[in-house]
């Protein structure tokens, strides 16, 4: 049974699972249309990006999740056989700024980038800080959806890691899985590449078990069953059994630092 963390406890009301939004943050998303630029050639940019990557980002990324969330990764061995080739990690999204730091820390040093929402590129110096730490945002239109697959495509190609939200929306310190669609499951299908999963989960730890940290549970690797006939059989397939591994590995949670309601109406 999960514990509340204190009678003063935050509660935040719900009408959607799939569609409300609670990280706080209201931004106007820029276009991400055919002008957009998901490959930099750019040697100064790729310069700055490297060493923001490689270099500064890492102690900050490291501080936070150790002392902040006191994090523990149960699992990383589980990459180790896949080290050479590329693959995708899907998560649940409970941190507004960490649920990337984790998803890369556990993966280091596997160069890990992350498909997001416009909104996630569109603030001022920030979205270019954001796009060189990895960010591929989902395009406004058709035309660009050729270049977004063909990043994609490069980046596992080269050994990389994709890191993918498919609960899409932020519910700090959700302790369930939300339900979610099967649509970010074709990529792996369509490219034959293992898919792994992380959860996050919340759980006490103190003297008197009054302190909350995050433990991270990486499982996989994930294929889809071998008897799917069609493409949409395997994404839904794989959809499904990454879906139920999180919500098992979810009920480790046993602390509750923001309480969910839904509403009536």
């Amino acid at each position: 049974m999960i514990k509340l963390k204190s009678k003063e406890q935050k509660i935040i009301y719900y009408k959607d699972e799939l569609n409300d939004e609670f990280s706080g943050a209201e931004i106007t998303p820029r276009k991400i249309d055919e002008n957009y630029k998901y490959i930099h050639k750019n040697v100064i940019w790729n310069a700055i990006a490297f060493l923001l990557q490689n270099i500064l980002s890492l102690p900050i990324k490291y501080l936070y999740s150790h002392l902040k969330l006191k994090i523990k990764y149960v699992g990383k061995e589980k990459y180790r056989p896949y080290k050479k080739q590329g693959y995708f990690i899907y998560g649940n999204h409970t941190q507004v700024f960490a649920d990337t730091f984790i998803t890369s820390n556990g993966n280091y040093p596997k160069r890990n980038y992350f498909i997001v929402n416009p909104e996630n590129v569109s603030m001022k110096f920030l979205g270019n800080v954001v796009e060189m730490l990895g960010a591929i945002p989902i395009p406004d239109n058709k035309e660009t959806m050729k270049n977004f697959l063909d990043t994609i495509k490069l980046r596992i190609k080269k050994g990389n890691s994709i890191t993918i939200f498919p609960e899409a929306h932020i519910w700090p310190y959700y302790t369930k899985i939300r339900p979610f669609k099967n649509v970010s499951f074709k990529y792996p299908v369509q490219l034959d590449v293992p898919a792994f999963c992380v959860t996050n989960t919340y759980q006490s730890y103190g003297k008197n078990n009054n302190k909350v940290r995050v433990v991270s549970y990486i499982d996989g690797p994930f294929f889809p069953d071998k008897d799917c006939n069609t493409m949409k059989e395997r994404q839904q397939n794989l959809r499904d059994k990454i879906y139920n591994q999180m919500v098992e590995r979810s009920k480790m949670s046993n602390i509750e630092v923001i309480k969910y309601i839904k509403k009536d109406n």
